[in-house]
Order: C-alpha cells, then sequence, then structure tokens
C-alpha cells in the first residue's frame, strides 16, 4: 500500500485503483481491506492524512488523502531494495525456458 500512495497524496478509491494498476489486476483490495490499513498505517506513523484538498469543484470534498511520512517512505525504499534482490537472485534460472 506504501508503493501504491508513493510520492502523491492519494485517497482511498485511488490507492485501490493504483494497487490494482501496479499488479496488473492480480490484486484488487475492496474498500474494507483498504481503509483497515489506512488505519494500521496512520496508527504506525507510515502515513498522514493531508489537510489539503484538490479544488473542491472537481473533487468531492469527503476524501480523505494520506501521504507517506518520512518514516513511510522509508519502509517503501526498505521493501523496494527487499524485492529488488530477490528479483536479481531469482532472474538467472527463473526466466530461463522451460523445456
Amino acid at each position: 500500500m506504501l508503493l501504491a500512495i508513493g510520492p502523491e497524496e492519494r485517497h482511498g478509491y485511488a490507492i485501490m485503483r493504483e494497487i490494482a494498476r501496479m499488479t496488473d489486476g492480480a490484486t484488487q483490495l475492496g474498500p474494507g481491506g483498504v481503509y483497515t490499513t489506512i488505519r494500521r498505517l496512520l496508527d504506525d506513523g507510515l502515513i498522514e492524512e493531508s489537510d489539503e484538498r484538490p479544488d473542491l469543484e472537481v473533487d468531492d470534498q469527503r476524501r480523505r488523502y494520506y501521504r507517506l511520512t518520512g518514516t513511510g517512505r522509508g519502509v517503501a525504499a526498505t521493501e523496494v531494495r527487499r524485492l529488488e534482490a530477490l528479483v536479481r537472485s531469482a532472474r538467472p534460472w527463473a526466466l530461463e525456458a522451460v523445456g
């Protein structure tokens, strides 16, 4: 979820869409899962709610926007490094043609 929020501010529905986009539809979270995770990330200090709102004529003022904290960016960076190392170690054999 931290990677789906990324460098932007996103509301819950936009986070759900970004997760689906990033995973080519393989992972699709519903509102219950997203908002439960958002609450945990807020409690853990990894994200914070933004006070800023886009143009209210274009956006629903009931939406809450979230952004990564410094700690959240650090955790996201650590996860990216972990995933890169995993792919690097698997690439030599995992992409070989089977047969």
